[in-house]
């Protein structure tokens, strides 16, 4: 699977949590990085990155190729992943 997959969470969501344990239990190779435990300037430049794919700014954020996923919504992971 060549696709990049890169996850933007929070460390106390459930939803990320439950996106992050998906992403293990079927051994897809994902990038996360937890927004919440970031600080300074670095918080706010990954904000910002995250509003350019939703603008929401809401969590899990999860990029597949060029897809954007929003929230842990299991069906459209699999049909991005092709699972």
């Amino acid at each position: 699977m060549g696709e990049k997959v890169k996850m933007y969470t929070l460390s106390t969501c459930s939803h990320c949590k439950a996106a992050k344990k998906f992403m293990t239990d079927h051994g897809v190779v994902h990038n996360c990085t937890d927004v919440d435990l970031l600080t300074g300037d670095e918080r706010k430049a990954m904000i910002e990155e995250v509003r350019k794919y939703n603008p929401g700014c809401s969590f899990p954020t999860i990029l597949i190729g060029d897809k954007v996923i929003v929230g842990f919504n299991e069906a459209a992971i699999r049909e991005a992943l092709d699972l």
